[in-house]
């Protein structure tokens, strides 16, 4: 099981269809992750199995974090160090129990400090906000501000941010207290996706 990281670039991997284009895509950028979550809303039951069951040993080879987003069940099925779940995507303790006490459990707390204080209480290994800017991967979230991680400085769990990251801003994101960034356009649909995650990653060093 490996541990979550206390900062770094959070990956995402985006909605492809095809296994071996994702693959590929993921392996050239997978160096500069310190962690990477599988999530494919357009996926069914099958894809997603095979997709994260190959997208785990990736991560594993490389010693690098993998989290299943959504869906504590394929977590537990493929093994993943863990599973992120929104608010509609079942309880923690349901997971945790499912899970295990070394499973990794990251909660969405989207613009909520109150939400953040009581997952955190309830064994929250990570907590998540956003969007911290406009998402082209989500364009109805809900704007969190990234004055949020000031508030929220004192809760001991890594904090990360998501919606709308891109190499050119995610400095302001760390400078405002993200533990971590969590990117998928700003990495994947970037002209070069190697130097972007690159960049991303190095905000941290």
């Amino acid at each position: 099981m490996t541990d979550f990281p206390r900062h770094g670039l959070y990956l995402i991997t985006p909605d492809i269809a095809e296994d071996a284009q994702l693959f590929a895509r993921v392996a050239e950028v997978l160096p500069f992750a310190a962690c990477l979550q599988y999530r494919n809303k357009a996926a069914n039951a099958a894809m997603r199995l095979r997709q994260a069951t190959t997208l785990r040993q990736m991560c594993h080879d490389a010693g690098t974090c993998f989290i299943v987003n959504d869906d504590a069940q394929l977590a537990h099925a493929v093994a993943a160090d863990g599973v992120h779940l929104g608010e509609a995507d079942g309880s923690l303790q349901t997971a945790r129990k499912l899970l295990g006490q070394e499973s990794i459990i990251g909660i969405s707390c989207y613009n909520d400090a109150a939400r953040a204080r009581a997952a955190t209480a309830q064994g929250a290994d990570y907590v998540a906000f956003g969007a911290v800017f406009a998402s082209a991967s989500k364009p109805g979230a809900r704007p969190a501000a990234l004055s949020l991680f000031a508030d929220v400085a004192d809760i001991a769990v890594p904090k990360v941010a998501i919606g709308g990251i891109t190499p050119d801003n995610a400095h302001l994101v760390a400078a405002a207290g993200a533990d971590l960034i969590a990117v998928i356009a700003g990495v994947f649909a970037a002209d070069n996706p190697v130097a972007a995650a690159r960049r991303c990653a190095a905000i941290f060093d």
